[in-house]
């Protein structure tokens, strides 16, 4: 169940931006000026991206920098937290 619970964490964001852009490429070219930004994004930042995704249609101000922080929170706990979990096997 854990590696489940891993897989859908490391690839449900990236597999949402792919669907979302192959059902409406547009959206993601409207947010973003170039290629470059959007590929590290869904390469390092996959729910960073979604999150900026998701608030860009009425631009990103106010309470929308929160929701992108969470999904900044959530990529740092994607990559951080199975270090957390496993210390234990790695004698710390």
């Amino acid at each position: 169940m854990c590696c489940f619970f891993t897989a859908l964490v490391f690839f449900g964001p990236r597999l949402a931006i792919l669907i979302w852009w192959l059902i409406n490429p547009v959206y993601i070219s409207a947010a973003f000026s170039n290629w470059i930004l959007p590929l590290l994004g869904f390469i390092f930042l996959p729910w960073t991206l979604l999150m900026y995704l998701i608030v860009f249609p009425g631009g990103v101000v106010g309470f929308d920098w929160l929701i992108v922080g969470l999904g900044l929170l959530d990529d740092i706990a994607s990559y951080g937290g199975g270090g957390y979990s496993n210390r234990s096997r790695l004698g710390y």
